[in-house]
């Protein structure tokens, strides 16, 4: 436990976690807001079939997702940056002890931030979408809870995520770089890829297949959300073990 308090200390003492953490619901409601807002005046009738106002609302995390993956990475790229790892391995000599206390503690604040995040954006989009005279969820309406859920798993990894990366690239700029081409690059443009290596990429990369977990409509061509928050889950572990063993057999 004095290990998860040290870690907790470290990151919550430090002005830039809560500057991601607030940037990250306030990029996710109002990427959320303008992504409705050319919506407002039309008609239900005007709406495409696979309206789905859950998802709708929850596009802003497609950038909010860089700020909580950044979390992770500058828990321990911070330290890398100011030599204080040296101190924390000498505190902590067990390299995987060290890295799952982080681990904990990045998601644990992921956790809050996903909260926080999906129920404002939650809230805000809908407010807005019932005030426009269009279709809107409500929290107790199918699927929809679940929805919220998964966009809150889907944050916590994306930060443990981040923390891996930060691990490997043991920089704030190699890991924002990464991060970038992680969650943003790859899915928009690995699906332009002809064939089946395209198909793949449009379905199965865990960032795409993750997404999915916060949408209620599923469409007949696209994975189960359950499937794709495992696949991403499948991801952070192994990107975590990578780490692991990265941490372990290099020189702080």
């Amino acid at each position: 436990m004095s290990i998860l308090s040290s870690e907790w200390t470290k990151l919550s003492s430090v002005r830039t976690t809560w500057l991601l953490v607030v940037s990250a619901m306030l990029a996710s409601v109002s990427l959320g807001l303008l992504g409705v807002s050319d919506l407002i005046g039309a008609q239900p009738s005007d709406l495409p079939d696979d309206w789905d106002p859950t998802a709708a609302s929850l596009k802003g995390l497609l950038f909010a997702q860089l700020l909580v993956g950044m979390l992770g990475a500058l828990s321990i790229t911070s330290e890398y940056e100011t030599g204080m790892i040296a101190t924390s391995l000498a505190i902590v000599p067990s390299r995987p002890r060290l890295f799952l206390a982080k681990a904990a503690v990045v998601s644990a604040m992921g956790l809050g931030a996903g909260i926080a995040t999906a129920l404002v954006s939650f809230t805000a989009v809908q407010m807005v979408l019932g005030d426009a005279g269009l279709p809107n969820a409500s929290i107790a309406g199918p699927g929809v809870a679940r929805a919220l859920a998964g966009a809150t798993v889907y944050l916590v990894l994306i930060a443990v995520i981040g923390l891996s990366v930060g691990v490997l690239a043991r920089s704030t700029a190699g890991s924002l770089a990464a991060l970038v081409g992680i969650t943003l690059l790859t899915p928009a443009i690995a699906p332009s890829i002809p064939g089946v290596i395209g198909d793949w990429f449009a379905r199965y990369w865990p960032i795409t297949a993750g997404q999915k977990a916060y949408t209620v409509l599923q469409l007949s061509n696209e994975i189960a959300p359950s499937l794709g928050l495992g696949l991403l889950a499948a991801a952070t572990f192994t990107l975590g073990v990578a780490s692991v063993v990265a941490l372990v057999l290099r020189d702080a």
